[in-house]
């Protein structure tokens, strides 16, 4: 069984060069790589003043927040999650993450299939690539 504890996830650091705001970190614990099937999971932490910048993700998302709050944006619509809460955001909506307050904001997202691409307005760096994706299963 593979188990793993959110606060000692190997994070990587995502950003917009030409927004020091939309800066993030990722990892994805659970993805075709550690066996899975049919559902992928990725982990997000967003420091406070910053973004997870708007994407669309090819894969519907159920966002769980373990800490802080954050601000969510989905298509048009604008709400907040706080610890404990979740929220739904269904494949290819536009949506966004910022974390408004003073402490960092840690977020699992469950998605719906171990593919899934997301895609983001801007080059995200260090790779200079607007696409983002789990890996292939083999």
């Amino acid at each position: 069984m593979l188990t793993v504890q959110p606060g000692e996830i190997e994070v990587e650091e995502r950003w917009y060069e030409s927004d020091p705001t939309m800066r993030f970190k990722i990892a994805l614990p659970f993805n075709a790589e550690t066996g899975n099937k049919d559902s992928a999971v990725g982990y997000f932490e967003v420091e406070p003043g910053n973004a997870l910048p708007t994407h669309t993700d090819s894969a519907e998302e159920i966002l769980l927040c373990l800490e802080g709050r954050v601000k969510v944006t989905l298509g048009n619509e604008r709400s907040q999650i706080s610890a404990g809460e979740m929220a739904l955001v269904p494949a290819m909506v536009p949506h966004a993450l910022r974390n408004g307050g003073t402490e960092t904001v840690r977020v699992v997202g469950f998605f719906s299939r171990v593919m899934v691409e997301s895609t983001f307005e801007q080059p995200l760096m260090p790779s200079g690539q607007r696409i983002f994706s789990t890996p292939s299963p083999e």
